[in-house]
Order: C-alpha cells, then sequence, then structure tokens
C-alpha cells in the first residue's frame, strides 16, 4: 500500500497556540502536512480554492474574531464539498453550552486545548490516528468531549 501522508489544517487566532500545535504535531511519529490559517475566513476561503487537497482533519478554535468556529462548522457542515471533512473543535472553552452546540452542529470531537505539551501530544495522536470515516454516529456528551 502507498505511503499517504496525513493533512491536517489548524485554525487559530493565537500564534502561541499555532506554534505549540506545530511543534507538537512535528513530534509525533506520524508524517503530517500541516497547514495554519489565523482565522475562519481565511480558512473557509482556503477550503474553497479549487487547488485545495482537502485535509483529513481540521483542528477549530472556537473563538476568532471575524468568523468564529461555530459558523465555520456550519459552513462546513452545509457545504456539499466540505460536510464530510472530520472536524475537531479545539478551544479553550470548557463551556457546556459551547460542548453541546458543537455537538449539534456536526463537530466530529471536542478538545479542551492542553497547556502540557505531553498531553496535547498524546490528544493530537488519537485523534489524527482516529478512523473517523467508520466511528458510528452514536455520539453523546461523555463520548464527544475528549480528555487526556
Amino acid at each position: 500500500m502507498p505511503y499517504k501522508e496525513i493533512k491536517i489544517v489548524l485554525a487559530d487566532d493565537d500564534q502561541d497556540d499555532r506554534l505549540f500545535f506545530r511543534d507538537a504535531i512535528k513530534s509525533l511519529k506520524i508524517e503530517t502536512a500541516l497547514v495554519m490559517v489565523n482565522n475562519g475566513k481565511e480558512l473557509m476561503d482556503y477550503l474553497m480554492k479549487p487547488e485545495t487537497d482537502l485535509p483529513e482533519v481540521i483542528f477549530l478554535d472556537l473563538n476568532m474574531p471575524g468568523m468564529n468556529g461555530f459558523q465555520c462548522l456550519s459552513e462546513i457542515r452545509e457545504n456539499e464539498k466540505l460536510q464530510s471533512l472530520t472536524v475537531a473543535i479545539y478551544s479553550t472553552s470548557s463551556a457546556q453550552r459551547d460542548i453541546e452546540e458543537a455537538l449539534i452542529k456536526g463537530a466530529n470531537i471536542y478538545i479542551n486545548k492542553p497547556n502540557d505539551f505531553k498531553d496535547l501530544k498524546a490528544v493530537l495522536n488519537k485523534v489524527i490516528t482516529t478512523n473517523w470515516q467508520y466511528l458510528n454516529s452514536g455520539f453523546n456528551n461523555e463520548s464527544f468531549l475528549m480528555s487526556v
């Protein structure tokens, strides 16, 4: 079977969080191609370019200026070209209303941003190696929120 790198997009307006994420991804023993964007508008512009090779997973921050993560998630799920993409909400918010809204809007998983590098690597490894295509849709609050 031919070797294939995993394409990942991170949408996050915080530069420190983007660099922390990039370093964690680079340290995994998984070949990845990472694209980072600063906000929701950049994410949607990138995904809609005809030449874009769509990612296997999008890590989406909720609190971004302009177009926030919920708005992006809604647009992704309403777009025929994008609706089957795996979307991991990647947020500092642990508010129950945010978790429930992400679940309702169609996110695949909700991750509270870990502050610890080891925890971040563990959660990224788990999300990236999960075959979301075959995961059943029996999500509930307990299975939707990923904890380390």
